[in-house]
């Protein structure tokens, strides 16, 4: 039985971009939506405020380094960074991980989720990240047609160019590796084909480079595909609540009774308790072929206001039930690494970061969990 690591999901935002400012208005962060959410019911837990006010800019490397050793002091392994590559090689919210790269004395590990899409605006007909939608409304005279920046995967010219990029990295002490190959997971099944083309050209590079190749792990998409590499990851809490893999798991969503009573405009409201007993389901059935996934909490009412997505009926002690539940599963089955959404989503509520209402409960949950 080994000691399962866990990677807790990093968002790279929280810093004043070029882009940030012409898509979504001078001086955006995520942290804008944070600040001005609103509760849309009675009980509504919005708008969420991190301890101390600490509304931080990961432009600053002592933050990240903070970040690092409060993961660290909790069992958190590493991150598993939001990575962001489009067309020719345009890059979004890359500074946070070129500051760690340059920064060695942070102890923490970490490697890259590449979200391989478009980003796009939620009333355009380009299905992509449309991850702040609440700002999208007074900008559509733009004529980015809903694109906000296109994605293209290109040929090999590109994905060497890719490459050569995220070579420092895995290069890094600090970037997780097995067996000498460094991990690299893709967010989306965006073009599969050509997605596998790349990865394997990808992991000839790898070896050229000196290492054992790349331990690629896909999105696991619809439920009855083939992985396209060795592992596929389901991302949550997608799988488990929203998520709808087959018109069998569409004609059966009654009879997992996900949504709960509630009132008010919001549209989506999940039970806390049943999304997780799906979701430790799932894994153990899908222990061998899959790294699990699993979720600290989820309200991205910050983002999208009564469109959101909220599990409800969160606390510290059933997030530390389910979660020893899972972590322990993947012990004993021999698991490298675990996934946990989230260490900084906070405009999708997803977080283990400390706030003004729960302090580091979730994250003494976390500690306490694989402690055991």
């Amino acid at each position: 039985m080994v000691k399962t690591k866990v990677f807790a999901a990093y968002l790279p935002q929280y810093h004043i971009t070029e882009d940030n400012n012409r898509f979504w208005g001078e001086g955006f962060t995520d942290w804008v939506g944070v600040k001005n959410a609103k509760p849309r019911f009675a009980g509504h837990k919005q708008p969420r405020v991190p301890l101390d006010l600490n509304y931080y800019d990961l432009s600053d490397v002592n933050v990240i380094r903070s970040q690092a050793k409060m993961a660290r002091e909790y069992g958190i392994e590493g991150f598993n960074i939001y990575h962001y590559w489009f067309k020719d090689g345009k890059q979004e919210l890359e500074k946070p991980a070129e500051l760690l790269l340059e920064t060695p004395d942070i102890d923490i590990a970490y490697f890259f989720s590449w979200d391989n899409c478009p980003w796009s605006r939620t009333w355009g007909n380009i299905k992509g990240n449309d991850w702040a939608p609440l700002f999208d409304g007074m900008r559509e005279d733009r004529d980015e047609g809903g694109v906000l920046v296109p994605f293209e995967y290109g040929g090999e010219t590109e994905w060497k160019k890719h490459f050569d990029y995220l070579l420092p990295f895995f290069k890094d002490s600090r970037y997780y590796k097995i067996g000498n190959r460094p991990v690299f997971l893709f967010c989306t099944r965006h073009e599969p084909d050509t997605l596998f083309k790349m990865g394997m050209f990808w992991d000839k590079c790898a070896k050229e480079a000196g290492f054992g190749g790349l331990y690629l792990v896909d999105n696991k998409k619809y439920l009855f595909t083939k992985p396209i590499f060795d592992m596929e990851f389901c991302f949550e809490p997608a799988a488990s609540a929203w998520g709808r893999r087959s018109t069998v798991e569409i004609k059966l969503n009654d009879w997992f009774h996900l949504r709960v009573k509630h009132h008010g405009p919001v549209k989506y409201i999940y039970s806390y308790d049943r999304v997780w007993k799906r979701l430790i389901r799932s894994a153990k059935r899908n222990i061998n072929r899959e790294i699990a996934g699993s979720i600290v909490r989820f309200d991205d009412t910050p983002r999208r206001g009564n469109d959101a997505r909220i599990i409800a009926g969160e606390t510290p002690e059933k997030f530390k039930f389910y979660f020893s539940q899972l972590y322990e599963l993947c012990c004993k089955n021999d698991k490298p690494f675990m996934l946990l959404t989230a260490w900084n989503e906070w405009g999708e509520g997803a977080y283990l970061e400390p706030d003004e209402e729960s302090g580091y409960a979730y994250l003494e949950a976390v500690k306490e969990a694989m402690g055991k």
